[in-house]
């Protein structure tokens, strides 16, 4: 894991190192601790990193000014902050957790858990998708997105304007952030369920998910069953 702790007070993020190397160990390939945003992102810019943790209050400046960058990427944002009433727009822009401080060991773990095992948010308040185009960050409505497909490390976004969009996340990243909105019906498809339509059977037990703009998206025999049942 290649981890970066973004945090201005030096006793709290030297207890984020000391934790996060007890929770990892040998597992643990790099760990970097920065407390300026200018100087986070330039090493985000030229670093490969797994999970940034961030804090949104450093030296002044505000770290949402950096969040839009950050969950633009193709590791997971963390954000460790003592400002709980953040929590909320912090989730709307795709953070995996939101830490408040204080913390201890154990809820740390947890939040490392979720990026580690993979598992799904327990929030569903993500209301945009972050990406990067032409040098700039762009804000795309989750109510935007049909369907999302795989393509290698990263992912097309179709939108219900025709438009298509490429994000730096993988699949199984955009899928933990949006269970709660999107279903993983095909090892390549995210599709948003309240845009099916219904399910087509094709010759040769194939199954497809037709969409209200009359998109045809394949369904994979494993989650047939699973789908039907949700959808039907």
């Amino acid at each position: 894991m290649n981890i970066l702790i973004v945090e201005d007070e030096s006793r709290i993020a030297k207890r984020i190192e000391r934790m996060t190397r007890d929770i990892f160990g040998n597992a643990l390939k790099s760990l970097k601790h920065i407390n300026t945003l200018q100087e986070a992102l330039r090493y985000i810019e030229n670093n490969a990193l797994d999970i940034v943790l961030l804090d949104l209050n450093l030296n002044g400046d505000n770290g949402f000014d950096m969040l839009t960058t950050v969950v633009s990427e193709s590791f997971h944002t963390i954000v460790i902050s003592a400002n709980k009433n953040q929590a909320i727009t912090a989730f709307e822009y795709g953070v995996l957790d939101f830490v408040p401080k204080p913390f201890n060991r154990d809820r740390l773990q947890q939040a490392f858990n979720r990026a580690i095992k993979k598992e799904k948010t327990e929030n569903n308040k993500i209301k945009l998708l972050a990406i990067k185009k032409r040098g700039r960050i762009l804000l795309i409505p989750i109510e935007d997105v049909l369907y999302i497909k795989g393509a290698g490390v990263y992912t097309e976004l179709f939108l219900a304007n025709g438009k298509k969009e490429l994000h730096d996340k993988s699949l199984e990243k955009l899928e933990q952030l949006l269970s709660h909105t999107f279903d993983r019906i095909h090892k390549s498809y995210l599709v948003k369920i309240s845009e099916v339509k219904g399910i087509i059977i094709k010759p040769g037990s194939k199954y497809m998910a037709e969409l209200k703009n009359a998109t045809l998206i394949p369904i994979g025999r494993t989650k047939y069953k699973d789908i039907k049942a949700k959808w039907l």
